[in-house]
Parts: structure tokens; C-alpha cells; sequence
């Protein structure tokens, strides 16, 4: 069974920057497309961004231009580096894996939280 670790969440100030990681339990980024999620109490979980096999990248409209998601296949571990945060953007984020962006996701992590607060 494939684990994902999501690490990096916490409190930051309107403005600053976080990069969230994604370590995953087997070699499985290089072949599968990777995306971050994230969650709000009481409204569906929103795919913010995602990473293709091939390295295409897409976004949602909200984040675009202040988060660029990213792999090391190396190290097995996928980045979403979030700069210019606004409060709206406080959530908990997930990280996902499956075969490709059409498919149902195979893997999910346990999640980590970004507050965004002055």
C-alpha cells in the first residue's frame, strides 16, 4: 500500500509563503499524476493543482501565478511552493496520486494545515 506524507503546513502571515511536501512510500511520481488538494470545514475538497507523468502542470484559476507545483523523482516527494497567501487560501491541503489526470485518485495523504493570519 503506497503511503503519502504531506509535511510544511502551519501559520503564516497574509503575504508570506510556504512550500508544502509530499513524500511517497514507493517510486510512484515519475508515473503518476500528483496533485494537491485542499479542504475547508464544510465544502468539498478542491483540487488546486496538479503535476502530470510527462511534467505538465495545470491550476485552479484561484492560486494561479502564486503556487507552482513541482517533483524531485529522485527523492520520490512532489512540492507545492505557495507564495502571496491570502486567508481564503487557509485550509487543509491533501496530496493525491493516480494512473492519470481522468482517473479517480488512487492515493491520498493524511493532510496538512496552512492558516493564513496576521
Amino acid at each position: 500500500q503506497v503511503q503519502l506524507v504531506e509535511s510544511g503546513g502551519g501559520l503564516v502571515q497574509p503575504g508570506g509563503s510556504l512550500r508544502l511536501s509530499c513524500g511517497a512510500s514507493e517510486n510512484i511520481i515519475s508515473s503518476n499524476t500528483m496533485g494537491w488538494h485542499r479542504q475547508v470545514p464544510g465544502k468539498q475538497r478542491e483540487l488546486v493543482a496538479l503535476i502530470t507523468s510527462g511534467g505538465h502542470t495545470n491550476y485552479v484559476d484561484s492560486v494561479k501565478d502564486r503556487f507552482t507545483i513541482s517533483r524531485d523523482t529522485a527523492k520520490n516527494t512532489v512540492y507545492l511552493q505557495m507564495s502571496s497567501l491570502k486567508p481564503e487560501d487557509t485550509a487543509v491541503y491533501y496530496c493525491s496520486a493516480r494512473p492519470f489526470p481522468d482517473t479517480p485518485v488512487r492515493y491520498w495523504g493524511q493532510g496538512t494545515q496552512v492558516t493564513v493570519s496576521s
